[in-house]
C-alpha cells in the first residue's frame, strides 16, 4: 500500500505510473479530495476518463477497487447489504430442533454489497470505491447515498450504524444524463472531464500503445479530434482512441488511407449510422490541418 501523494506533482507522478496521464487541474482535484477525504464527483462525457481514474488512483495506491455499477431500480440490497434469508431459515429450523436460540439478524448473516465493503476493514487499507454512472440510477438513490458520503457511514435498523475505521476514497462518476442532487453534490469535490487536447492524447496513445509509431500517432490523433467535431450520435472517446491505434498496429498500418479508415472505422464509432454517414467525408478527413505534435 502507498501512502497517499504529499503534493499535486506527486499526484500526476503516481497516476502517469498507473498508466493514466491527468493534467494539472485534475491532479489537483485529486490531491485534495485524498487530503480532505473528501468523494470526488467527476461529471464528462462517456469515455473521457472518468472510471479510468478511480482504478488508475486504485493501482497507484496500492489498494483493492470496489466498483458499484448503477443502474434504474438499484436499491439497497443490491449496493448496500442484503440478509442471507435461506441460511437464516436453516439455523432457525436447527435451533428448534435442537432447541437452542439467538437471533438471525447479526453480522454473521448479513452480505455484504459494494457500499458496506468499502466500509469494512481491508489488509491494505481502506479500498477505493467507485460509484459509476450515478445519473443512471433513480434519485432516490442518491438520497439513500448522503449518509454515506456525509459520515462514511450506513444504518442498518438491526444492528445500527457502520462505520469505516478509516475513510476510503471514493469516486463518483457521471455522463450527465441528467443533473445530479445538490445534495450530493455538496458532499464531493467536483471535476469536469473533457475530451484531452490533441498533445496531452498523443501522448497518451504513445505511451499506451507505443508499437503505432510516432508519425502514424499524431495522423490518428488529429482524424480522431476531427471526428469529435462532426455531428455524431456517439464520439469516440480515449478507450476507442487506444482500440483503434491498437487495431492499426495489429494491421501492421504505414500509412492511414481509405482503404484502413474503411476497414477499422467500427474501432471509433460504434453506431451504424454514425459510420455510414462520414463514409463521403474520409477523404476530406485524412487531409492533414496542422502540423504535426511532438509530444514532450
Amino acid at each position: 500500500m502507498q501512502s497517499p501523494p504529499e503534493s499535486i506533482g506527486e499526484t500526476a507522478e503516481m497516476l502517469a505510473a498507473a498508466g493514466y496521464f491527468a493534467p494539472r487541474p485534475l491532479a489537483t482535484a485529486l490531491f485534495l479530495a485524498l487530503k480532505m477525504r473528501k468523494p470526488l464527483l467527476l461529471e464528462g462525457e462517456a469515455g473521457v476518463g472518468k472510471t479510468a481514474l478511480a482504478q488508475a488512483a486504485a493501482r497507484a495506491l496500492g489498494r483493492k477497487l470496489i466498483r458499484l455499477q448503477c443502474y434504474e431500480g438499484l436499491d439497497s440490497a443490491a449496493a448496500l447489504y442484503d440478509w442471507d434469508y435461506p441460511r437464516q431459515l436453516l439455523t432457525m429450523q436447527s435451533r428448534a430442533n435442537g432447541g437452542g436460540g439467538g437471533s438471525v439478524y447479526t453480522r454473521e448473516f448479513l452480505l455484504s454489497r459494494p457500499l458496506l465493503r468499502a466500509l469494512e476493514e481491508h489488509e491494505n487499507g481502506a479500498p477505493v470505491l467507485l460509484i459509476d454512472e450515478l445519473d443512471r440510477a433513480d434519485e432516490p438513490f442518491e438520497a439513500f447515498l448522503l449518509e454515506f458520503l456525509s459520515d462514511f457511514a450506513v444504518t442498518v435498523p438491526e444492528l445500527g450504524v457502520i462505520r469505516a475505521p478509516s475513510p476510503p476514497p471514493v469516486f463518483l462518476t457521471s455522463n450527465r444524463t441528467r443533473e445530479i442532487h445538490d445534495a450530493v453534490k455538496r458532499r464531493c469535490l467536483y471535476h469536469w472531464l473533457d475530451f484531452p487536447g490533441r498533445e496531452r492524447e498523443t501522448k497518451i496513445v504513445r505511451e499506451l500503445a507505443p508499437q503505432l509509431g510516432a508519425e502514424l500517432t499524431a495522423a490518428a490523433v488529429e482524424f480522431v479530434h476531427k471526428l469529435r467535431k462532426l455531428d455524431l450520435f456517439k464520439v469516440p472517446g480515449i478507450a476507442e482512441t487506444l482500440d483503434w491505434a491498437q487495431a492499426l498496429a495489429h494491421l501492421q498500418t504505414k500509412t492511414l488511407d481509405e482503404t484502413v479508415l474503411r476497414q477499422t472505422l467500427g474501432a471509433l464509432l460504434k453506431y451504424q449510422d454514425d459510420i455510414q454517414s462520414q463514409q463521403d467525408k474520409l477523404p476530406e478527413l485524412l487531409k492533414p490541418t496542422s502540423a504535426p505534435l511532438h509530444p514532450r
